[in-house]
């Protein structure tokens, strides 16, 4: 873990996130005092597309097209046109 002062974060700050982006922990410090503790955010997993396109159909087919109320498509196209 890397500690760094208040100051040195501040004027430093993208050597600060690189070192974040490289994995690592950095304590910074206020006047020799623990301020914040900045580390990487936490790993996400990596969704398959093909699994995330199918759930996306599957909820268009359940709940249809939402437009809110009772617009349909064709007024809101015509609403848009200048005649």
């Amino acid at each position: 873990m890397t500690t760094m002062g208040l100051y040195e974060a501040r004027t430093h700050f993208s050597e600060l996130l690189d070192h974040v982006a490289k994995g690592r922990k950095v304590l910074i410090t206020r006047r020799g005092r623990p301020a914040a503790l900045i580390g990487p955010p936490p790993k996400q997993e990596q969704r398959d597309v093909h699994h995330v396109v199918q759930e996306m159909l599957a909820f268009r087919d359940r709940e249809g097209p939402t437009l809110g109320g009772h617009v349909s498509i064709r007024e809101l196209i015509d609403e848009g046109r200048r005649f």
